[in-house]
């Protein structure tokens, strides 16, 4: 991979993660219900697949309106590997140093919802006593977790990659 795009990838990059600590930052400050809102998570899914994509697009004008199908993937996975961790570390600053009892109250609605979204598919009292146990002793907010939701993230954003990469992948004809 080439360094100019490369470096238009990093600062991609460091865009999406200084959008998604704002929005993080803003929704903590005003309220935290959004964070439970199925349509908020979405947002920012999409938000992310798309500053991705914008990546390899961009990447594939810096290449003269060419790029391989591993460029056009790096590129994305890049912009994301970075946007998303800069996201996760200011999640966990912001819920487990600054404002812990935010981290527990979002636990609680993690919880009631949990609960909520059981009983409308019909799940039996036992189960849903039983998962709302074990849902109880799970931080959602603490290191593991984090890690975890971070690692599971990056394999769902690399499998909408590799279609946008074979989306937005062309080779140069003169290249046979």
């Amino acid at each position: 991979m080439e360094k100019s795009i490369k470096t238009s990838a990093l600062n991609y990059g460091l865009y999406l993660g200084l959008a998604l600590a704002l929005i993080t930052v803003i929704v903590w400050a005003v309220s935290l219900d959004l964070f439970v809102q199925w349509w908020f998570s979405i947002g920012l899914f999409v938000l992310i697949v798309v500053v991705g994509l914008i990546s390899a697009s961009k990447s594939k004008k810096l290449l003269g309106g060419f790029i391989s199908f591993k460029d056009a993937f790096t590129s994305y996975f890049l912009t994301i590997v970075v946007g998303t961790l800069i996201s996760t570390v200011i999640g966990f600053i912001i819920f487990n140093v600054v404002d812990p009892e935010s981290a527990a109250e979002l636990n609680e609605q993690i919880l009631l919802l949990t609960k909520e979204r059981m009983e409308q598919f019909g799940a039996p009292d036992e189960v849903i006593k039983e998962q709302l146990a074990k849902a109880q002793d799970k931080d959602n907010f603490a290191l593991g977790t984090q890690l975890t939701n971070y690692a599971i993230g990056l394999v769902i954003y690399a499998i909408v990659g590799l279609i946008g990469a074979a989306i937005i992948k062309k080779n140069n004809p003169d290249q046979a």
